[in-house]
């Protein structure tokens, strides 16, 4: 018998009714009609940016600590040394943009809050290009977008693209009725882990005692506190900055891992001598010490120091990260899903990082697409999520669900989508925005 007989088996057997193999292949050639699965396009018919307006109360004279900052090596530039003055509370006023897709079918998919720059984008540029389209293509109309426009391999054009993608994932969610997590693979755990962002709160030495210890019964295992200093502030800025290292680890201890995050205020050689005064505090990572296109001196860093390196938050795109990793630049990739390309882009991400055997730990820009990236890939690779506590206490002031950690982790949602639902109590006024 040969070999082709044995590989098809009976078919090839004595009934000489049994089709040849070349019209096997032949009657399989032709799908089912996407109407007859249920799955007919769904064809987008608008996109509208809806900008809700509100306000809220809060503390007022507290938790306004800058972190150093790239201009700071200009004496008019620097903040004044900050202090909490606690004096009650205020009115805020406040907005927020959201992205709305809408198709022929009445369905709808929701994403936000988004920057004004993006949305801007978004309105010009990528509007027009996306009616018509069929909503549940995610992958074509994300590489679409992304040729569309020789500028959108980073920035506000990335941005967009990063926006537009976040509610498409939205609206296929609710389209199949499941959770995002859920439609990317997951859930890979029960909820996802959360470290404390404590940009704002104040550094100084007593302070800082305070906060650190009410974080740690909070339940988070991690910290990552925002330096105050820089090169611009001289010997007297860095020896604070070494300080605040010291005081985090005898008020804590060794079971709470610490990270510092420098905003890109500093250079490779400032960070040096700051890595190698705090090493003996084991610091989980130190964050963005320069300019993203600084490769080399991220290079000379991770090669110069014990203390691991992080960075990613203003990455786009996959093909930056793998110039990262090639390198041997980084030990952790903060890709952020708002800006580097969105959900579908922070999955290849993923996927690049995992070959070097380099965890992605999304920054904390916003929660919702993060989430669901983790939820629904591999802990190895996505072992948790960034929570910034200042902000988050009211950047999802419109929402009725907005997402709040428990003992440092946040509960899966089971909604369809993000589970995105805007409050209208919590509305003063809405209007769909339009720059023409």
């Amino acid at each position: 018998m040969n070999r082709r007989r044995v590989l098809l088996g009976g078919m090839m057997g004595a009934a000489a009714s049994v089709a040849p193999l070349e019209r096997l292949w032949g009657m399989q050639a032709q799908p089912a009609k996407p109407e007859q699965n249920g799955l007919a396009p769904q064809k987008i018919t608008a996109v509208e940016l809806l900008e809700v307006r509100g306000h809220y109360e809060s503390e007022a004279g507290v938790n306004g600590q800058k972190q150093v900052n790239p201009l700071d090596i200009y004496s008019d530039q620097k903040p004044e040394v900050y202090q909490d003055h606690p004096s009650g509370s205020r009115t805020v006023k406040t907005s927020a943009i959201y992205l709305r897709i809408k198709t022929d079918s009445g369905l709808e998919g929701l994403y936000g809050p988004i920057e004004k720059e993006p949305a801007m984008v978004i309105y010009e540029d990528l509007r027009p290009f996306l009616i018509g389209k069929d909503a549940l293509a995610t992958e074509r109309l994300w590489d679409q977008m992304y040729r569309s426009n020789r500028h959108s391999r980073d920035g506000f054009f990335l941005m967009a693209i990063s926006a537009v993608d976040n509610t498409l994932w939205d609206l296929k969610g609710r389209f199949f009725g499941v959770p995002v997590y859920r439609l990317l693979g997951g859930p890979t755990r029960d909820s996802v882990e959360v470290y404390a962002s404590c940009l704002g709160f104040s550094l100084e030495p007593e302070a800082v005692r305070k906060r650190a210890l009410a974080v740690k019964q909070e339940g988070y295992r991690y910290q990552k506190w925002f330096i105050g200093y820089g090169p611009g502030s001289g010997a007297e800025g860095l020896a604070k900055n070494v300080e605040l290292v010291r005081i985090l680890r005898e008020t804590v201890g060794d079971d709470t891992e610490l990270m510092f995050d420098a905003f890109s205020g500093w250079d490779q050689t400032y960070a040096l001598e700051w890595a190698h005064q705090v090493e003996k505090y084991h610091p989980r990572w130190m964050e963005e010490i320069a300019h993203p296109e600084k490769i080399g001196s991220f290079v000379n860093l991770h090669r110069g120091t014990t203390v691991p390196i992080a960075s990613g938050e203003h990455f786009y795109g996959r093909w930056e990260v793998q110039r990262y990793l090639q390198a041997d630049a980084l030990s952790v990739v903060q890709a952020d899903p708002e800006w580097c390309g969105g959900i579908s882009e922070l999955l290849k991400i993923g996927t690049v990082a995992s070959l070097y055997d380099v965890p992605v730990i999304p920054h904390g820009h916003s929660i919702h697409a993060a989430m669901h990236v983790i939820a629904s890939q591999s802990p190895m690779t996505f072992p948790l999520g960034e929570y910034l506590i200042n902000k988050m206490k009211h950047y999802y002031h419109f929402e009725k669900n907005p997402p709040f950690p428990n003992k440092a982790h946040l509960a899966l949602p089971t909604g369809p989508g993000f589970n995105i639902e805007l409050d209208p109590a919590k509305i003063d006024s809405q209007k769909v925005l339009n720059w023409e």
